[in-house]
């Protein structure tokens, strides 16, 4: 079962570039989505043996990401099906009026991509070897950069090198980290213990601790800067904003937790060495950094694809705080991470939607989507008070869940920077998302039938399980967040 979780959609992404046929190849897409998520149902129900001598491994952190990349991809998927749908409509009026065509990443190329996307990221969630998961983290920027480029225009061209060179600059950090790592491993009689987390952790007093500190910085760097922490975060903001809506929320809701699952093994090596205090102050360091950076930029923000960039920004400064709290915190970060993919998937489909109404980004020309567009509307204030925290929704329990955490250390200043800033957020937010949806409605200069049920449906779904996770967290999501946690020092 281990191996069909990642080889299903790479066999099925490489049938994908073959494949004759729009129809075809979207059916392929929605269907490998559905057999992905069943898989990992299963995987809940019956963990998977361990695969390759312990290099590959579902332990509760793995499956807990696992669930939620399949959840945002069938939600992704669902919603590519109109998005190239509607591509090729307006394709081919503008073919018969014979007015200039613009060029887009090929049907076929777009939807190998997207699978393969999903293969390389079940493959993060499973790896137990520390070089495995180098592979894997950067076969998901292999995977996403041509998704990126789809407009195949000068900004997409801009972001999606500056998405390559910033991320393999990172990727090249962590790279330094492994070797770093396995120097640190070397024992007196030269014989290195093998990159597995397990065997790493067992070993753990006898890991060199200079050389383990600098493993964990060069990982903290390295993956950090897929992460979008900041000041590594430059890629973010141009990829999240010229990628469609489709992908955008996989680069937010999935491929960001990716990262954060490499530094979370990497912290769990620095727990098992008497480390952990140290790599806990280095995430506390950069999650505010990155929550204080995300707050000067959505503020006036003229892009709502480039703010909900920022918006991710700031919550994997979130998530960095909560791990680098510890204890009640690191469950709180976990809880978040599920909770912003949840919440963010669902404003980027929306922002799709309204992209695809309105033929804009800019903040300024879109106005009264509630009298206009009521649904889409109604998502994307839900999806707003989603991701900003606001009860009912995931986020708020999760964020308060990590303000208890530093209430409960005594320490007053992390809990007056975590809450300002993220008041400012809220606001610098607030001031761009509410007067889109209010105010008097103008026609739309390009309506399009994107507001059909399976464009909506998607985006909907996503929005319910945000509410449902603040209202109530199934059994089994909360037992598996527990056991997460537990494994990197967190709420036992």
């Amino acid at each position: 079962m281990i191996a069909a979780i990642a080889l299903v959609p790479a066999l099925a992404g490489l049938v994908a570039f073959f494949l004759r046929g729009s129809r075809p190849r979207r059916v392929l897409l929605v269907a490998t989505a559905l057999a992905h998520l069943l898989l990992t149902g299963a995987a809940f129900i019956s963990p998977p043996a361990p695969l390759l001598d312990g290099w590959l491994r579902l332990d509760p952190t793995g499956r807990l990401f696992l669930a939620v990349t399949s959840v945002l991809f069938l939600a992704a998927s669902t919603q590519a099906v109109d998005y190239l749908a509607g591509e090729q409509q307006e394709r081919d009026a503008l073919a018969t009026a014979g007015g200039f065509v613009f060029q887009r990443v090929p049907e076929a190329v777009f939807t190998g991509c997207m699978l393969l996307l999903l293969a390389s990221l079940s493959l993060v969630t499973m790896c137990q070897h520390f070089g495995l998961l180098w592979v894997a983290v950067e076969a998901t920027t292999l995977a996403s950069a041509p998704l990126v480029y789809f407009h195949r225009d000068a900004r997409s061209l801009e972001a999606t090198w500056k998405y390559l060179v910033v991320c393999s600059v990172g990727i090249a950090l962590a790279l330094l980290g492994n070797f770093f790592l396995a120097v640190a491993a070397a024992d007196t009689a030269h014989s290195a213990v093998r990159l597995v987390v397990d065997d790493l952790m067992s070993f753990g007093p006898g890991l060199h601790k200079a050389w383990l500190q600098g493993a964990m910085i060069f990982f903290v760097v390295g993956y950090g800067t897929k992460m979008g922490l900041a000041p590594l975060h430059t890629w973010l903001p141009d990829a999240h904003s010229e990628a469609p809506a489709v992908v955008s929320a996989l680069l937010s809701g999935a491929v960001l937790n990716g990262a954060f699952l490499a530094v979370l093994r990497s912290l769990q090596v620095c727990d098992a060495a008497g480390l952990g205090a140290f790599a806990r102050e280095l995430l506390l360091v950069l999650g505010f950094v990155s929550m204080a950076t995300a707050a000067v930029f959505v503020i006036r923000q003229s892009d709502y694809k480039r703010m909900l960039a920022y918006s991710s920004v700031e919550h994997m400064g979130v998530i960095a705080v909560g791990v680098g709290l510890g204890g009640a915190g690191a469950f709180g970060a976990l809880l978040h991470a599920v909770n912003h993919s949840l919440a963010k998937g669902m404003l980027f489909l929306a922002a799709g939607q309204i992209l695809a109404l309105f033929a804009t980004k800019k903040t300024s020309q879109v106005r009264g989507l509630l009298r206009g567009y009521p649904i889409v509307g109604a998502l994307w204030l839900v999806g707003f008070l989603a991701v900003s925290g606001i009860p009912p929704f995931g986020a708020f329990l999760s964020e308060f869940t990590i303000a208890k955490a530093a209430a409960d250390q005594h320490r007053p200043v992390v809990l007056a920077m975590f809450l300002g800033l993220l008041g400012i957020v809220f606001i610098g937010m607030a001031s761009s998302v509410l007067p889109m949806a209010q105010g008097a409605f103008a026609s739309a200069p390009r309506p399009r039938p994107t507001h059909r049920w399976r464009a909506v449906l998607a985006t909907a779904a996503l929005g319910l399980l945000a509410l449902v996770m603040g209202v109530y967290i199934p059994r089994p999501v909360s037992d598996t967040l527990q056991s997460a946690a537990s494994s990197f020092g967190g709420y036992r």
